[in-house]
């Protein structure tokens, strides 16, 4: 029995084992020439840039009235809405309207700070405004976004803030001229955790109306309040009004833009294959350096099929949910875990509090690359004017490694190391003298290199772990023009044989979404690049 036992154990093991090595999918097979980087040209082949794409968005919550059975059920009123309209579904249409002045709640889904929320309005008849709301389910705490309309005509977007029963803000967006129609609109909310974004929607195409901030009001990034806040479709009706809606949605979505582009791998910095797709890391932009978000997304590198796979945030036991990003995530084979560092931008999210950026360890045992995954999160101590980590284990060296950009009268790569995972890390080796950013420890023909973009038009290579110099990446059409910012991340990964290339490159622009007050960081497009030995076959 003992010995059956045993036996029975070891399978589920192995079965355990074999279930890890498919999951990483080991490249065994990746293209070991004997190449060095500055050998290889990286070709343009496609470019993209998601803003707002709907075909990407990951549903959380939605009215489709096409689809409802029972109004008062599936959405009831609440809250304190005065006169109630009467409403009614028309054409797969919710139409709302009333003979007298009238306004209504109607509950739509819970609330998450990091999801975007949209209201597509077809048609509104007379004056009034109908919009998107987020309340309090245990106080009178009301965050409101609304499409004002007056004799049919499209005026502005109104944003009110209500605390403790009493207003605390208000500010009226009015529209662009040419909006100023009865045509049909989408108003969208774009949450950031710290702040948010108001964009309206036309034939596809997205423009920023306004943005705002929450902290001095609500850090809607506390878990008490994502657990307490719904989210609701409000109305506001003068006599003889009527609106007809065609949906309301809640979603996960890759934003305004993506950029700090870098594979998921495994401890030693091998790219991670899943599903036969690779697994990639980009910021989801926003706004400023506190209102971006990390994003997963795959890639099947034979083609360009980019997909938005899910949003992660990160848990330091403090009460809030931190959209820390330009992380680096790895799975850990030897302790089954999904480790990592990030970047900890979220510090500036509430200016009172006046926190450090500094560098941050995360983990999980849940695996967190699709839907919306929290990772936990502990200090490195390398606190101050750090960004862009790459951490790989060593295993000729016996040491952890991490490249990464740190200030030194502005930003240099350099290489720091450690006993443990985890830290502490020393410096081993820079700061280089020039400008950068991206920085990537990436296997070349067998070999280990350093690669990181610059501010001088230029994607350096260098030596691991010394950072001596070694040449510079060729590319073919780069991301960038003569107008335009040259800060990119090389993101080289190699390939297995059969694909059509032995390496790609994904790159991003820095070309910023149009309208943004004050701080604007919300580049860029993707593009995707083959690399090809520039000699031989």
């Amino acid at each position: 029995m003992e010995r059956k036992i045993l036996m029975q154990g070891a399978k589920v093991v192995w079965v355990y084992v074999v279930q890890a090595f498919i999951l990483v999918g080991c490249l065994t097979d990746v293209c070991a020439d004997d190449i060095a980087p500055d050998q290889l040209a990286f070709r343009r082949q496609a470019a993209r840039r998601m803003v707002f794409d709907r075909s990407q968005e990951i549903p959380l919550s939605g009215l489709w009235p096409a689809t409802v059975v029972g109004l008062d059920v599936t959405h009831p009123e609440v809250g304190s809405s005065g006169n109630a309209p009467g409403l009614d579904i028309e054409g797969g249409r919710l139409r709302i309207h009333s003979p007298e002045k009238a306004s209504s709640i109607r509950w739509i889904g819970g609330f998450n700070p990091f999801a975007s929320y949209d209201v597509a309005v077809d048609a509104f008849d007379g004056s009034g405004a109908v919009g998107l709301l987020f309340r309090d389910t245990d106080a009178d705490h009301r965050i409101a976004a609304a499409l004002v309309a007056q004799d049919g005509m499209w005026q502005s977007v109104r944003y009110v803030v209500v605390k403790d029963g009493e207003e605390v803000e208000r500010q009226d967006m009015a529209l662009p001229e040419a909006m100023r129609d009865d045509a049909p609109i989408r108003l969208r909310v774009q949450m950031l955790g710290a702040g948010a974004n108001c964009l309206v929607e036309r034939e596809g195409r997205s423009t920023l109306i306004g943005q705002v901030d929450f902290p001095k009001h609500f850090d809607l990034r506390k878990k008490e309040w994502m657990r307490r806040f719904e989210f609701c479709l409000s109305n506001e009706l003068e006599a003889g009004a009527s609106v007809t809606v065609e949906e309301a949605q809640a979603a996960l979505s890759p934003g305004l833009g993506q950029a700090d582009i870098r594979a998921v791998t495994t401890e030693d910095g091998s790219p991670l294959f899943k599903d036969g797709r690779l697994w990639i890391l980009m910021s989801v932009r926003g706004r400023g350096l506190a209102h971006s978000l990390q994003g997963v997304f795959s890639l099947n590198p034979s083609v360009f099929d980019i997909r938005f796979e899910g949003i992660i945030v990160y848990d330091r036991g403090d009460g809030l949910l931190r959209n820390d990003l330009a992380s680096n995530i790895f799975y850990d084979r030897s302790q089954n875990e999904w480790r990592g560092f990030t970047t900890g931008f979220s510090s500036y999210g509430d200016p009172e509090k006046k926190e450090k950026k500094e560098i941050w360890t995360i983990h999980s045992e849940r695996e967190p690359l699709q839907g919306f995954s929290i990772m936990k999160a502990r200090p490195t101590g390398l606190v101050g004017d750090y960004e862009d980590p790459q951490c790989i284990y060593d295993s000729q060296a016996g040491k952890w490694r991490m490249l990464l950009c740190e200030n030194h009268g502005g930003y240099k790569a350099v290489i720091r190391e450690s006993e443990k995972w985890d830290g502490p890390y020393e410096r081993i080796a820079g700061p280089v003298t020039m400008d950068s950013t991206g920085t990537q420890i990436q296997t070349i023909g067998g070999k280990r290199y350093a690669l990181f973009g610059s501010a001088d038009r230029r994607v350096y290579i260098r030596t691991y772990p010394d950072l001596k110099p070694a040449g510079e990446l060729q590319i073919h059409r780069p991301p960038w023009n003569d107008e335009t910012g040259t800060r990119i991340w090389p993101s080289v990964i190699p390939l297995p044989e059969g694909y059509p290339a032995p390496y790609i490159a994904l790159m991003m622009d820095r070309l910023n979404f149009p309208g943004m007050k004050g701080s604007n960081w919300t580049y860029g497009a993707m593009y995707l690049y083959y690399g090809y030995p520039t000699q031989g076959n």
